[in-house]
């Protein structure tokens, strides 16, 4: 009744009692809301646990259980509470659940036979106090290491809010930092002047009244530009790397631009791929902030366009204002001068040809053994085909064709399929398509082999071949011993190196017992609990099964 109140009168949702923190040890950020990520915007504040799992977390308000996901990858375990209020919190890569609610999970997991589930009400059906330990902090999924991620959002849309904002107190008195800028030509006849030797932008120093550029930077342009700002913001007491909440662009005394990293709709999460320069961060770790909208960004963070044409002869005076989520600001001001289309002649521009992929049409690049399938709008804008082939790597059965660069971000995936028509029937279903990125590392893709082509789809440009995967996974027990008599738990190790784990699972006397996989640390763990618990002797059957089908079993016998 109180959601449907809120989501009726359209009220903004808020605590009905100042919320508490999640831990009890003092509150160290190690990343924060709308942080750039790969792929996505950081929907959370990670809180540093000290190095250590175990920390008991607590719930910052009084609700109701709405959501228990248990999973190997992303959040790992996570819980989910409803407030009165109309505000949902969440709690990642938790080491385990408060004991009530662990049971419910396990029940449900047994029910299944499968430990990743995703429970609601009536499944889970728990109500906690404001400060009730809802769990314990861990280093489950994609975590990287032990931590906290905590997470406020809206109930009724369930689109992330920043948790600064809704009451998580951080101590912030540090302003953003400002480091370079950058220029891109938005059209075939716009340039602007070239970055000082090998650099990838104009850097700046800190002066007495902000940020400007080094002494002796021109920047000049013709013809429409954007610009986009290196930016990170550091908290208190903590060196990780952080992002900002809000950036301005004033040309002239005009607000050009601005940038509104305050709410995140999982929906349009890969449009930060589009934000941001792409290329440097995944390639330089830098943090450049697109001041304008790319063509396919339809990301709802901006107002204005943020498109620039600077009138030749004119000294163009612009202010980039750079907000935390603390309101701590920084400003870089520099003046950006109008060229002549003489001038600039020789100056950096955009790449332009016949050859070019269309981020607004489908695009079909064919060549000997190989078609690469781009849908419409899964480019942010236009790209110029590079397409190279190369000597087959070791153990392929096609070249290796190279599209592009993974530096070149796919907001959509795209179809790849390479011809190996003279693959012996028995060993078609055993193809993959590999992909090799740019350090050289590979991964599978999977795919299906059709008339004399292995298909299969990929969110990123890369290096890719065809293998064959006819080796099943690998099994080592790690600490099961004839004896296990007054443990509590047992490890395999297990591993695959083409097409990767898919499934795995496990039988104590005949009957299916949970196994947890870490695929960080690729093991599966058994603890023993009331469905799997009896003395004597116990036969233990485990599986692992490769994502081609390749299965590996193994049976031991232990006492208990």
């Amino acid at each position: 009744m109180l959601l449907n109140a809120f989501t009726s009168f359209g009220q903004e949702p808020a605590w009905t009692a100042p919320p508490r923190a999640p831990l009890d040890i003092p509150l160290t950020v190690a990343g924060n809301f709308m942080e750039l990520r790969s792929d996505h915007f950081h929907s959370g504040v990670d809180l540093k646990t000290n190095g250590a799992e175990g920390l008991p977390v607590r719930a910052v308000a009084a609700g109701r259980v709405s959501r228990v996901k248990m999973s190997p990858w992303g959040y790992g375990i996570a819980l989910y509470i409803d407030h009165p209020g109309g505000l949902t919190t969440v709690y990642g890569h938790l080491r385990s659940l408060a004991p009530t609610l662990a049971e419910q999970v396990l029940d449900a997991q047994y029910k299944a036979q499968d430990y990743s589930v995703d429970l609601t009400p009536p499944a889970v059906n728990h109500q906690f106090a404001a400060g009730d330990v809802i769990g314990w902090s861990g280093n489950t999924g994609g975590s990287s290491g032990p931590h906290l991620h905590y997470e406020v959002r809206r109930t009724a849309d369930q689109r992330a809010i920043d948790p600064e904002a809704f009451g998580l107190d951080l101590s912030d008195t540090r302003a953003p930092i400002i480091r370079g800028l950058r220029l891109y030509a938005l059209d075939s006849i716009a340039r602007h002047s070239p970055y000082p030797g090998e650099t990838k932008g104009f850097a700046t120093e800190l002066g007495p009244g902000g940020y400007r550029l080094r002494a002796g930077t021109d920047v000049a342009a013709s013809g429409p530009i954007g610009l986009a700002v290196h930016t990170v913001d550091h908290y208190d007491g903590s060196s990780n790397v952080c992002g900002v909440r809000r950036i301005d662009l004033d040309v002239d005394g005009r607000r050009l631009f601005s940038v509104h990293l305050d709410e995140v709709d999982f929906a349009l999460q890969r449009y930060v791929n589009a934000h941001m320069d792409h290329a440097l961060f995944r390639d330089s770790d830098m943090h450049y902030h697109r001041c304008y909208r790319q063509p396919n960004d339809r990301s709802v963070l901006y107002e204005g366009e943020g498109t620039f044409v600077p009138t030749p002869g004119q000294r163009h005076a612009c202010t980039l204002t750079v907000v935390d989520a603390n309101g701590n600001s920084s400003e870089l001001r520099f003046t950006l001068r109008g060229a002549t289309a003489e001038e600039a002649r020789n100056w950096p521009g955009r790449p332009t040809g016949t050859n070019m992929f269309h981020w607004d049409r489908e695009n079909v690049l064919i060549q000997p053994g190989i078609r690469f399938t781009l849908p419409a709008n899964a480019l942010y804008d236009d790209e110029p085909i590079e397409y190279g082939r190369a000597d087959a790597p070791p153990k392929s059965l096609t070249p290796l064709h190279q599209v592009l660069s993974d530096l070149v971000p796919l907001h959509v995936q795209a179809e790849v399929s390479l011809e190996a028509a003279d693959l012996p029937t028995e060993l078609r279903p055993k193809a993959v398509v590999m992909k090799r990125d740019r350090k050289g590392r590979t991964s599978s893709l999977g795919g299906r082999w059709s008339d004399g082509w292995v298909t299969a789809r990929t969110k990123t440009f890369g290096g890719f071949f065809v293998r064959v995967d006819t080796l099943p996974p690998t099994l080592t027990a790690v600490d099961l011993r004839s004896d296990l008599r007054g443990r509590d738990a047992f490890r395999f190790k297990v591993q695959d190196d083409l097409s990767g784990v898919d499934t795995w699972s496990a039988t104590l006397d005949g009957k299916w017992i949970m196994l947890v996989y870490d695929p960080k640390a690729k093991t599966l763990t058994h603890r023993f609990d009331r469905f799997s618990e009896g003395s004597g002797t116990r036969t233990l059957v485990v599986e692992a099964t490769d994502e081609r089908g390749n299965r590996t079993r193994s049976t031991h016998t232990f006492q208990r």
